[in-house]
């Protein structure tokens, strides 16, 4: 009896120092809406400009300053939609588990989310403006999948598992360069939904 009472404190210990440590509100919602925004997001970018230019054409490929500038809104739009999904489905958890959004754990995750996120952001835009349109598919889905398994120890485990996922389709994307849109859908797209699925069913969101 001592002993099952010594073992159920000791799981119970163990969830504090978890919930003290690390950020586990995320909401499975918030990967399901951004898969679907994701998706419609490419293709809008598709119409935009892979429709031009076919499949195999993808290697460099210049862009005049309308689909420059279509794509970078088609991005921005997508990010800020995803986001704010994201945001607003975490709030809606956060409050019923009664926890704070921004807090000392969901702080430290940001930074170690962002960092090679924004690196890999940068680096991809540089590239975009010289027209290399084939590497960055595969590029995003790499700096993600960076970006997820470095912030993973600070929430949720299954997040490293996403990472590892996203890290591996873009290698897969990166030497099938002619199909990165159809790689990037499925990282982006739907793996999230999936991760969003298992997420609801697992921790019940």
């Amino acid at each position: 009896m001592n002993q099952q009472k010594y073992i159920e404190d000791l799981k119970d210990i163990k969830e504090m120092m978890n919930k003290s440590s690390k950020f586990i509100s995320l909401s499975g919602l918030s990967g399901i809406s951004a898969g679907i925004v994701a998706l419609i997001g490419a293709y809008f970018a598709w119409i935009t400009i892979y429709s031009q230019t076919g499949y195999q054409d993808f290697d460099r490929t210049l862009l005049d300053i309308g689909q420059l500038i279509q794509l970078l809104t088609i991005a921005f739009v997508t990010l800020l939609l995803a986001v704010s999904f994201g945001l607003f489905f975490t709030r809606l958890k956060t409050k019923k588990l009664k926890q704070k959004v921004w807090d000392s754990q969901s702080k430290t995750l940001l930074i170690n989310l962002l960092i090679p996120l924004l690196s890999g952001g940068v680096f991809c835009l540089l590239l975009l403006l010289k027209g290399y349109i084939g590497l960055i598919a595969p590029l995003t889905l790499l700096f993600y999948g960076l970006a997820l398994v470095n912030a993973s120890k600070y929430t949720i485990s299954e997040i490293r598992s996403l990472g590892i996922l996203e890290i591996l389709l873009g290698l897969t994307a990166t030497y099938f360069v002619g199909y990165g849109l159809i790689f990037w859908c499925i990282g982006f797209g739907l793996l999230h939904i999936i991760y969003g699925i298992i997420m609801e069913i697992k921790y019940k969101s």
